[in-house]
């Protein structure tokens, strides 16, 4: 066996021995006589192994040169261009292929551009050499070769309309359906050339997950256009990743269509008692009480607001601040939620609390209303379906205490609540959901506010409580005492 045989049996790479042996002789004439046979064949093994990728996942743009084989999922058409100085137009065509780590867009130019229109289809295997480098739509690679491989089997969808799932860096030419979670508004930004950018978001949810989709300049207005709850089509999207999680991103080549179809999407959620500080999570309840809006003035001038609202599941209930623009979403007490990406913190007296920053997602998933036309059932998600009897007892026909912007526009007076600037949760209508005035009772539960009156929830029904009594919020104690106008006037307090 030669010396370049043997180089070549521990060259993990898919070359052939013909090939690897014109290699090495290029490699030779090349070096002028500084390299002999065997030196050359270690310095070819070197360059290909270097080249050979495991996957579309491991391709990155400061890579000289990488060789991979994927399925072709979409050939583009073919397009001219004019070039400075030359007389004859270019031509270029991107090909989109996959493999079972990502997907990624292949470009062939001039005669292999007429080449690949001709003889390329979707669904076939490529053998491909090429050069990674940064593009429009993420990693791409200039082709300089690409063959067929008959005997290489890649397991990769070829459907038409992808699923949240679906989605992998790179991708591109997308086409999803999905039901409209949370819109955004349209906002403007200077480029490096001068020129002014348009920028939007939606979040998308399906059957698979939910994603963060952003429209770009001519597509961005198209946010103010559509309303959460719609379902939409996302027609020659592409997938980019930030912070970690990917989006899918609609240019001007793209847009978004409202359409007649029904997609559904289920928050998986997290149980409220299980919880930890510096998670991020999805979170999932009824809105048991809600405060106003307050703004304050940020270090740099500028105005910010939030509004904290109270959220409870079958396990438990959390304070959640919503930020920025979360803070106008319309939802108020009795509303079922869905809250998406919530960072947990440290809260008031140590409590935790979850916060709805910009890249969380907040859907109104039932409101009040709706509930108590469906009756407010445990078969039909809504109200009763967490807050326990007292809430019920509001969706059969008792009288729900109104929000503040309800009072506002209604010309009552409304009690700005404590001073920590919280507002006093939603309680049950005792006719409805418990005693009756006049009558002595005992109840226990946890404080949810302390002060004048005491708040206490035992996690079905919510009382007001006259005791004059120093309590700690999160502490669980028992009244005793007569119920008098809605409240009980505790005599015993421990």
């Amino acid at each position: 066996m030669s010396d370049i045989e043997g180089i070549y049996e521990d060259l993990e790479a898919d070359v052939s021995l013909e090939e690897f042996r014109e290699a090495v002789a290029a490699k030779v004439e090349q070096m002028g006589g500084l390299a002999d046979e065997e030196t050359a064949a270690m310095l070819v093994a070197h360059e290909v192994g270097e080249s050979e990728v495991g996957g579309i996942a491991d391709i990155e743009p400061g890579m000289e040169e990488v060789k991979f084989v994927a399925k072709v999922t979409s050939v583009g058409e073919l397009r001219t261009f004019e070039r400075e100085g030359e007389d004859e137009d270019g031509r270029v065509v991107n090909v989109d292929v996959a493999d079972e780590t990502g997907a990624i867009r292949i470009t062939f130019w001039d005669e292999r551009a007429a080449a690949a229109v001709e003889e390329i289809e979707a669904g076939e295997v490529l053998r491909i050499k090429g050069r990674p480098k940064d593009g429009y739509n993420g990693v791409e690679v200039n082709v300089d070769e690409a063959q067929p491989d008959d005997e290489t089997e890649i397991e990769v969808s070829l459907s038409d309309t992808h699923t949240v799932e679906d989605l992998s860096l790179g991708l591109s030419d997308v086409t999803l359906v999905g039901k409209v979670l949370e819109t955004d508004a349209v906002r403007t930004f200077d480029r490096d050339d001068g020129s002014e950018g348009k920028v939007s978001n939606l979040t998308l949810g399906d059957e698979t997950g939910r994603v963060r989709v952003t429209l770009w300049d001519e597509q961005a207005a198209l946010a103010t256009e559509i309303d959460a709850g719609e379902t939409v089509e996302v027609v020659d999207g592409y997938v980019r990743e930030r912070d970690g999680d990917l989006e899918l991103h609609v240019g001007n080549q793209g847009t978004v269509e409202v359409v007649d179809a029904d997609v559904e999407y289920v928050p998986d959620a997290t149980p409220i008692a299980d919880v930890e500080i510096d998670q991020t999570v999805d979170l999932k309840g009824v809105v048991r009480s809600a405060d106003p809006v307050r703004t304050f003035d940020r270090d740099d001038g500028s105005e910010g607001q939030v509004r904290n609202i109270r959220v409870q599941d079958a396990t438990g209930d959390i304070r959640v601040a919503l930020w920025g623009d979360k803070a106008d979403v319309d939802l108020g007490p009795g509303d079922e939620v869905a809250l998406a990406d919530v960072e947990i913190q440290d809260g008031w007296q140590d409590d935790l609390e979850a916060s709805a920053g910009w890249r969380s997602t907040i859907s109104v998933l039932e409101s009040a209303d709706e509930a108590s036309d469906d009756g407010g059932t445990a078969d039909s998600p809504g109200l009763s379906s967490f807050a326990g009897d007292g809430a019920a007892g509001a969706a059969d026909g008792g009288e729900a205490e109104a929000s503040d912007d309800e009072a506002e526009q209604s010309g009552d007076t409304v009690d700005a609540g404590p001073a920590d600037g919280t507002t006093e949760p939603a309680v049950s209508d005792p006719a409805a959901a418990g005693p009756e005035a006049g009558e002595h009772v005992e109840f226990t539960g946890v404080v949810v506010q302390a002060g004048d009156p005491i708040i206490l929830d035992d996690g079905e029904t919510t009382m007001r409580v006259e005791s004059g009594t120093d309590v700690t919020l999160g502490e669980e104690v028992t009244a005793r005492g007569v119920v008098e106008d809605d409240r009980l006037d505790a005599d015993e307090l421990f």
